[in-house]
């Protein structure tokens, strides 16, 4: 990551309302939440997330598609991973530490058919 998308990515994040949409994002994982989902958990009126929604997909830390009528946004999580490798990349001297773990989300889980008894 360049220092300027870090400074992107760390200016977008450095608002609380912000903030709480991404960490909400990361919480949801890939598949994301829609629009009136996180403004009913985070309180926030809609036309105020738009703002914030649109802060986050420029800085790359979010994306958005549509399904149906609604939005749905979901994390970067390739962008957080890189935010956190440039902010960790000569941690502890440059010898290898426990910090520079990046995040992989979970797969939502298969459901599993029923075998007969």
């Amino acid at each position: 990551m360049e220092k300027t998308d870090a400074i992107a990515a760390l200016a977008a994040l450095a608002q609380d309302n912000r903030l709480d949409v991404f960490r909400l994002l990361v919480q949801a994982g890939p598949e994301g939440m829609s629009a009136g989902a996180i403004a009913e958990a985070l309180e926030l009126a809609p036309n105020t997330l738009t703002f914030h929604f649109d802060r986050l997909r420029m800085a790359g830390l979010a994306t958005v598609r549509r399904e149906g009528r609604s939005m749905i946004y979901a994390a970067q999580f390739e962008t957080m991973n890189a935010l956190l490798g440039f902010l960790t990349e000569n941690c502890c001297g440059g010898l290898p530490c426990a910090p520079a773990a990046g995040c992989k989300p979970a797969k939502p889980a298969r459901k599993r058919a029923k075998v007969p008894a």
